[in-house]
């Protein structure tokens, strides 16, 4: 559910130019359309999220499953490109149109929470007879204060490396292991990708006459957002934020260290695009199916597209710097105050959120469960892991099941401030070390001092 990610960035200037139409109370809700249905008073639910194609397919599977078990419940579901998705919910919300429950951005849910957009979904777990806070993995949730929790994770997501086995065995490098304590130093990263990288000669990036002018498949792809950075920042010791709070700390050597390496991946090795000619490449997953890339670094909702491609792929850890870690991630589901039936919106919630009842958006490899259980039993295990394969290759149990158990970092979204301001900062100051014209301590610096007027000193 990519998230996701990328276009944050790309609707982060919008949330500013209409954040102000957020600062009145919502609307009251409109009088009631619903209609009496047999026994019960049939009601419609709105429902808006974000994905690609198959998971548009998976969802509306899952939905249509939802409608059989609630038929007195109508869901009208709307899907918004990601780029576009900040911008469509701030107009929706601007114009007292939003949805019953949704999908949300970590940036704008916080201005969203801030503004007393949601419900707290603490409530309805409180009185819920079949769930409890314990039940669920410990990082989901997205708190305005200890006892109110905006959103929760829509489910439970991770990075890995993940490489085309044919091309690997061509160039003769061996697979990236798939546990932690066998995980790529960084050295050993950069020396397959060298080898993994073309030429339209054939050379490769280890070759003396190696022509990086003219590459036709890259060692490695990764997208320049936040969090695929923040899994290097937080293997080398980085941070963004001071334990308090109140200090901005991502000036750290340590983080300028890991996002120096990651620039010399392009400017130095020549072993992955710059942000410039990404522009110019289709999407991680699809450049790894059309070997244009061998390897990329990517989140395990991937799956779903690389397993309905039949791509021949596996996963493996991200390569370590001080420590082996994956960045534990996802947008938030939340459930609006304007909603007339907040009731029917956390029913179908924990539909989305049980395997049991939406199997194919595990098994298929969108999501990784949110509960427990499902990675713990080994009957659950096989339901959504072992039925599928083609989604779930040899690798996936240690690089993303057990990684995320054992070395999952919360994503700075879960309790970074003010993330549409700094966001921006943050992506456009890197931008010029990722293209090789600054250093990234340099770049850090200018960052720190630009965003240090959001904390207290």
């Amino acid at each position: 559910m990519k998230s996701r990610a990328l276009f944050a960035v790309l609707a982060i200037g919008a949330i500013a130019g209409v954040v102000w139409l957020l600062l009145r109370p919502p609307a009251a809700p409109s009088e009631d359309s619903s209609v009496k249905g047999g026994d019960r008073q049939e009601v419609t639910l709105k429902f808006t999220y974000w994905g690609s194609v198959e998971e548009k397919n998976a969802i509306e599977n899952a939905l249509s499953r939802f409608s059989e078990a609630y038929p007195w419940i109508k869901v009208e579901a709307t899907q918004l490109p990601n780029s576009d998705f900040n911008t469509k919910m701030l107009s929706l919300s601007a114009s007292n149109d939003e949805p019953d429950i949704s999908y949300m951005t970590t940036e704008l849910g916080e201005v969203f929470a801030r503004n007393h957009k949601f419900v707290n979904l603490l409530d309805f777990l409180e009185r819920d007879p079949e769930l409890k806070k314990e039940d669920f993995l410990d990082y989901l949730w997205y708190y305005s204060s200890p006892d109110f929790a905006w959103g929760i994770s829509t489910a439970a997501e991770s990075f890995g490396l993940f490489y085309r086995r044919d091309l690997l065995g061509q160039a003769g490098v061996s697979p990236p292991p798939a546990k932690a304590e066998e995980a790529w130093t960084w050295e050993q990263f950069v020396e397959a990708a060298q080898k993994l990288t073309l030429d339209r000669n054939g050379r490769n990036a280890a070759d003396p006459l190696f022509d990086s002018n003219h590459i036709v498949r890259y060692g490695v792809m990764f997208e320049t957002w936040v969090e695929p950075l923040n899994n290097f920042i937080f293997s080398n010791g980085g941070e963004w934020i001071s334990p308090d709070g109140r200090q901005f700390t991502l000036n750290s050597p340590q983080t300028a260290e890991a996002i120096q390496k990651l620039a010399d991946l392009t400017n130095v090795y020549h072993v992955a695009p710059s942000p410039y000619a990404s522009k110019q490449l289709p999407s991680l997953n699809v450049a790894l199916q059309a070997g244009l890339t061998a390897m990329i670094i990517d989140g395990q909702w991937i799956n779903l597209d690389l397993g309905k491609a039949k791509t021949d792929y596996d996963i493996g850890v991200l390569p370590k710097l001080k420590k082996s870690v994956t960045v534990g991630l996802s947008g938030a589901t939340v459930i609006y105050q304007s909603s007339k039936h907040p009731e029917e919106a956390w029913l179908l919630y924990k539909w989305l959120s049980d395997p049991n009842k939406a199997i194919e958006l595990y098994a298929d490899g969108l999501w990784m469960p949110v509960f427990k259980q499902w990675y713990t039993d080994p009957a659950l295990i096989d339901r959504w892991v072992n039925a599928n394969p083609a989604a779930h290759p040899p690798g996936f149990k240690d690089a993303m099941m057990r990684q995320l158990l054992e070395n999952g970092i919360p994503s700075v979204g879960y309790y970074l401030h003010n993330q549409k301001e700094i966001y921006p900062e943050v992506t456009a100051g890197l931008l010029p070390v990722l293209q090789g014209e600054k250093s990234a301590q340099e770049a850090l610096d200018d960052i720190a001092e630009q965003v240090g007027k959001y904390f207290s000193q």
